[in-house]
């Protein structure tokens, strides 16, 4: 059984197996003590997992039940209860407003086929997920909440940048690593103050 950053993990073929973009949100990514966290496209749960550390309450969604269940397990697993993990397809089944909401979104133009691709295609540009999310998180983020968004450079890194500025969010690029034919960043956006 793997452990990654502490954290003991099942895994399962159709849930997406943190990688590389996983691991560069774990390690950009910052939680105060007492916050309360989303995370969206949750997959094993792992980044949910990590922020309960120090969240007060951390909501874990995703579109795939499989990796609902599997989360469920995980966070059993390292027995941590100060998560909740639940079907959603982005904010779907999501209420109330966050200090820090993660992403890392699916961005292979395509039509997914099967629930593990849920986590990979992002529609028929690759944008269509992260452009339906950027334009509902402002609804639920708290005054001086943030948005931490993994996207690959294959999926235009500018544009991600105007749709923030479009739904009253101010983004950066705080952390890249370049892997084989792209670069996949973290974007770090908040409100405008």
């Amino acid at each position: 059984m793997p452990i990654y950053y502490g954290i003991k993990l099942e895994l399962h073929s159709d849930v997406y197996e943190p990688a590389e973009d996983t691991f560069l949100l774990a390690e950009t990514l910052e939680v105060r003590p007492g916050e309360i966290a989303l995370d969206v496209g949750t997959g094993t749960g792992l980044i949910a997992l990590l922020m309960a550390r120090k969240a007060k309450y951390v909501l874990g969604v995703d579109v795939n039940p499989k990796a609902v269940e599997l989360a469920r397990r995980n966070a059993r697993l390292n027995g941590i209860s100060n998560v909740e993990f639940r079907l959603s397809d982005l904010f779907e089944n999501v209420s109330g407003r966050f200090d820090v909401i993660t992403f890392n979104a699916p961005y292979l133009p395509g039509e997914p086929e099967k629930a593990i691709d849920l986590a990979l295609v992002g529609g028929k540009t690759g944008r269509e997920v992260i452009d339906r999310f950027i334009a509902e998180v402002p609804d639920h983020l708290n005054e001086n909440g943030r948005v931490y968004l993994v996207q690959s450079s294959i999926t235009g890194v500018e544009e991600t940048m105007r749709e923030f500025e479009k739904a009253g969010l101010r983004g950066e690029v705080i952390a890249r690593r370049h892997l084989f034919f792209e670069d996949i960043v973290v974007i770090l956006a908040e409100k405008k103050g």
